[in-house]
């Protein structure tokens, strides 16, 4: 599916080096069909020294290396990275973007090209549990889909959308999610501490909890609500705390945090827009999704 493909990433965080991560674990490409490309040379050379992987400081050279172009910078550079670009990505490279908030019109635009991918991923891809929501333009041919499909299933799960109004639906559920998870097993940890447990006990308490129950959901067929009643004895423990919970509106203000995400997200990417519209000689994009 790799045999003949060279990857070129534009940029080099944190979500940048988990695919590349994944991508070599799963052995779907030789480290030497990869370029990287980033502002700072000593990140440059870590990547090369760690991962065996091409380096270099300028996006005009990892932009010509490439067969998929791979953006992971971040979103306040983005317009600064698309206007250096402009007129390099031959017109058969596929652009694949995990940038935050940018849309499919924003990247076709900036880069003059058609064959676009945008991505929403989450931090767990780090470890290969991630979980990944993309879509595509219809100029993105079926070899190509294949290739994205294979890149985040070396991340974790991923899920295929037809709009690109779902990705803002990502964002808001699956991207942010990890961090409504971990801010309740930071709470439910100072909760224990409170209790009398050390700080270690505690974590290792609510870690395992929270790991046992997420696989318990996921390999059983019962409904949500269903398995909390498993745990919910009338008049029992559970039934006190969820009782509290309830009182304090924890689905109601769970509902609008996501509500409030949904919505960042989709400011984010109409700034994005707006910004490329006010670059001058930008061609309008030829097909829409």
């Amino acid at each position: 599916m790799f045999a003949d493909t060279r990857l070129a990433f534009i940029g080099s965080g944190v979500m940048g080096e988990a695919i590349i991560k994944g991508i070599l674990a799963k052995g779907l490409i030789d480290p030497q069909r990869i370029i990287v490309s980033d502002i700072l040379p000593d990140r440059v050379q870590e990547l090369q020294r760690q991962y065996g992987v091409r380096g270099t400081t300028d996006n005009s050279e990892a932009a010509r290396f490439a067969d998929i172009l791979i953006l992971s910078v971040k979103p306040q550079v983005l317009g600064k990275v698309l206007r250096e670009l402009r007129g390099k990505v031959a017109e058969d490279v596929l652009v694949f973007s995990i940038v935050a908030g940018a849309r499919i019109r924003t990247i076709a635009r900036g880069l003059g090209v058609n064959a676009v991918i945008r991505v929403m991923p989450n931090t767990p891809a780090q470890i290969g549990a991630g979980m990944s929501v993309w879509t595509a333009t219809s100029t993105v041919s079926a070899r190509q889909k294949e290739q994205a499909q294979a890149i985040l299933s070396a991340l974790g799960e991923e899920a295929y959308v037809d709009e690109e109004r779902y990705l803002d639906m990502a964002t808001a559920v699956s991207g942010t999610g990890p961090a409504y998870i971990f801010l309740m097993m930071e709470a439910l940890t100072d909760a224990a501490v409170h209790l009398g447990f050390s700080r270690k006990m505690a974590l290792d308490l609510v870690t395992q909890t929270t790991l046992g129950s997420v696989l318990f959901a996921k390999q059983s067929s019962k409904h949500l609500a269903e398995l909390r009643n498993m745990v919910t004895s009338p008049g029992g423990t559970s039934a006190e705390a969820l009782y509290q919970l309830e009182k304090g509106s924890l689905r109601t203000v769970l509902s609008k945090a996501v509500w409030a995400a949904y919505q960042k997200s989709k400011l984010l990417g109409e700034m994005s827009e707006k910004e490329e519209d006010e670059i001058n000689g930008i061609a309008p994009l030829e097909e829409k999704l």
